[in-house]
């Protein structure tokens, strides 16, 4: 079982400049929680309660403001800087200490996921032994993504390419992934790419050729959104103001996820009321509370 996670929410937003210049991407809200929010919920679902969140250095004050340790949630969160991205990968080596022997699961900071089926596959890839595994979405334009091509019976990739132009797979590989505890060694023997940074199919590939590489699949009806543009962002606050408003639940309500899986009481949750002060959020945990009696 994997019982670690890293939430990677360093970078430098350019994309989203100049939204981005004075405050961290994941920072800024999708509708009515702040992006962290979201990857912290998938984590949470994983039954994972120990979290390192990698930021950009200087920024780490802003972070603690808003989630301080996690005690309020029953999970413990640990922060560290980042002087520069170094690619993806580099998560692994700045998280060496915390990951130590253990198995790990990573999300990217501005990933989006939801579906009604989501908690069961993530309890499939939490139970990850050895090797590694990713969890893969089918797109209409796969030449935008880094795709896998799958074995259907074994569920082990057969090949993964970044931006294909020629078709090979419409299974895009989305920023969450499995891994065991080799993956800090295999981070360490990566070359920069082109681009000067470590490139996570190039971990993949590793995994692979070892074939030790599998995946799950994000079903039908399930959303995979990436924020890391201003068009895709405001495109996920709009796909999340929908689902609220038409179905009474908050997606990615730390608090509830807490609550349920009974890490937090009733009493945490008066707390962050308090903490929150008079708004929508507070009025949501108030109705927690109430629908417990």
């Amino acid at each position: 079982m994997i019982k670690k996670g890293i939430i990677l929410a360093g970078g430098k937003g350019t994309r989203m400049s100049p939204l981005t210049k004075a405050v961290n991407k994941q920072l800024l809200p999708i509708y009515d929680k702040p992006l962290i929010f979201y990857p912290l919920s998938i984590l949470m679902l994983c039954k994972i309660k120990d979290i390192l969140i990698i930021v950009n250095k200087g920024q780490l004050d802003q972070y603690k403001k808003l989630i301080p340790d996690g005690k309020n949630l029953g999970i413990k969160i640990t922060f560290k800087e980042q002087d520069k991205p170094r690619g993806l990968p580099d998560a692994f080596i700045v998280g060496e200490d915390f990951i130590g022997s253990k198995n790990v699961a990573m999300i990217l900071g501005d990933n989006f996921f939801y579906g009604q089926s989501l908690s069961d596959t993530l309890r499939k890839c939490t139970a990850l032994k050895n090797g590694a595994k990713i969890l893969l979405h089918k797109v209409v334009k796969p030449e935008l993504f880094g795709v896998a091509k799958i074995d259907k019976k074994t569920k082990k990739i057969k090949e993964i390419k970044e931006k294909p132009k020629k078709f090979i797979s419409d299974h895009a590989i989305t920023g969450l992934y499995f891994f065991d505890s080799n993956v800090v060694k295999f981070a360490k023997t990566l070359k920069p790419s082109k681009r000067k940074e470590l490139e996570i199919i190039d971990l993949l590939n590793k995994y692979k050729r070892k074939k030790k590489l599998t995946a799950e699949y994000l079903g039908r009806g399930g959303a995979w959104l990436d924020t890391g543009s201003i068009s895709d962002y405001y495109k996920t606050s709009n796909f999340v103001q929908a689902v609220q408003n038409r179905q009474g639940v908050k997606i990615a309500c730390l608090e509830e996820i807490a609550f349920i899986n009974k890490w937090i009481g009733k009493s945490h949750l008066k707390n962050q009321i308090k903490f929150y002060g008079n708004c929508d959020y507070s009025n949501y945990l108030k109705s927690i509370i109430k629908k417990s009696v």
